[in-house]
């Protein structure tokens, strides 16, 4: 008798092409209605399953891994992981993995598209124009920031870190970062390490990208924004959480900063209704790794790690490695 063919939850909706793959190789549960699943209908569907390709917005904690005793992989089709519960996973021997570096450059390119629009006041005089207020061009008509031979701090020198400090040199930009170590001299590419105060103070534009835990749980609240000058940028391409959004919607209303570009937010989709009376806030919906070529990359990787998983290999992009003591058989 054949062995019967591992089952595997997708949660949302991707490319079609990718779900064609994924069914010769599978017994597949797909998601390509693309349905909002609460936690109920996500343990529904995970109960059985041998591997899921999950997203961000999924949550993986202990109950629901109680409630499915065959899963043997969650594959996040994301670098960030807080959705989920690492040590649930190991506890009852469930890899977990990500997709780290195949997005680096699309989102280094978004915090870069967020920070440009944001200090050139590009959104705030579109809509302007749409609404028929262009009568006349004037000397003083939306004043913005300057970027070229500025400094620009970077919260987070990973590997997107490195990629936004990268693009600096093309606006010939003072780059100063702040991580909770130094990095060697030869991943520095010319940037300056400072503590976080002095970086704050110095900073004409700020992209914070660091990864959401308890320790950078507003990791810029209203402290640290008083530090800033008031003529800067900030960029939170990081996740919702990270920077205090009420924090941030009272700097920006009350003139204690120019402008912000978001492109996270605490408890997305429901961002602060202050943040949409703001001319100065750019925002888009979490979409800094969405190009095509970044999302199959992604998806990609995320298949891979499934495929490594359930053959018994370590896949490529292991969060908990202490699972392989405790994985399930």
């Amino acid at each position: 008798m054949s062995k019967r063919p591992y089952r595997v939850a997708v949660t949302r909706r991707i490319f079609p092409a990718l779900i064609d793959e994924l069914k010769e190789s599978y017994d597949l549960v797909d998601n390509q209605a693309d349905l909002s699943l609460a936690p109920e209908q996500l343990a529904e569907r995970l109960a059985d399953a041998d591997g899921a390709l999950i997203t961000a917005g999924d949550r993986i904690d202990e109950p629901l891994l109680a409630r499915c005793p065959r899963l043997k992989i969650v594959a996040n089709i994301a670098v960030g992981y807080n959705n989920i519960d690492l040590a649930a996973c190991t506890k009852l021997g469930v890899v977990a993995t990500n997709t780290p570096d195949v997005l680096n450059e699309a989102t280094a390119d978004h915090a870069w598209a967020l920070l440009l629009a944001a200090a050139r006041r590009v959104c705030e005089s579109g809509r302007w124009l749409r609404a028929g207020h262009w009568k006349r061009w004037e000397f003083e008509m939306f004043l913005g920031a300057e970027l070229h031979g500025t400094t620009l701090g970077v919260i987070g020198m990973g590997r997107i870190g490195r990629a936004i400090a990268r693009r600096a040199a093309g606006f010939s930009m003072r780059v100063a970062y702040h991580n909770r170590t130094r990095l060697p001299a030869e991943q520095e590419g010319g940037a300056i390490w400072a503590t976080k105060e002095d970086l704050l103070r110095a900073a004409d534009h700020l992209i914070v990208m660091v990864p959401y835990s308890r320790d950078t749980h507003h990791l810029i609240g209203a402290a640290e924004l008083a530090l800033m000058k008031p003529t800067a940028v900030l960029v939170n391409i990081a996740r919702g959480g990270v920077v205090d959004d009420d924090a941030l919607i009272d700097a920006l209303k009350n003139g204690r900063l120019a402008a912000a570009g978001l492109d996270v937010f605490e408890d997305e989709p429901n961002l602060r209704r202050g943040f949409l009376e703001l001319e100065n806030a750019v925002l888009t919906p979490h979409i800094a790794s969405s190009t095509r070529a970044t999302r199959n990359a992604m998806a990609r990787l995320a298949m891979r790690n499934l495929a490594e998983t359930l053959a018994g290999r370590q896949p490529p992009s292991l969060l908990n490695p202490d699972v392989w003591q405790a994985r399930r058989t």
